[in-house]
């Protein structure tokens, strides 16, 4: 079964949808549900990357959680991205590396 909301409240991220929204910008300081939300989605988050670090591990996705920190970027530098990257985050950390090289 598919339910489809009448209304969405999202934190400022506007949605390319057809669905009446209000984008509320420090939403997740504004708004009950946007907070629990958040909070939701960083557990749900969390816990996806310690299960993706059993298949990635030298990535040490339990400990980083898939955020942009030293040890991952040297980890994407040494091995590459995997299926899972964002390729707007791989690019990111490709383009920084590359201008660093430069200085």
């Amino acid at each position: 079964n598919k339910i489809t909301p009448d209304y969405i409240i999202t934190d400022a991220e506007k949605l390319d949808i057809r669905i009446p929204q209000s984008n509320i910008i420090h939403g997740d300081a504004n708004c009950h549900g946007i907070a629990a939300a958040s909070i939701i989605a960083k557990v749900t988050r969390d816990r996806q990357m310690e299960l993706l670090h059993k298949l990635y591990p030298e990535y040490n996705f339990y400990k980083n959680k898939g955020y942009g920190t030293k040890e991952h970027i040297e980890a994407l530098l040494t091995y590459g991205p995997t299926d899972i990257h964002r390729k707007t985050f791989i690019k990111k950390i490709l383009d920084k590396n590359q201008q660093l090289s430069l200085i």
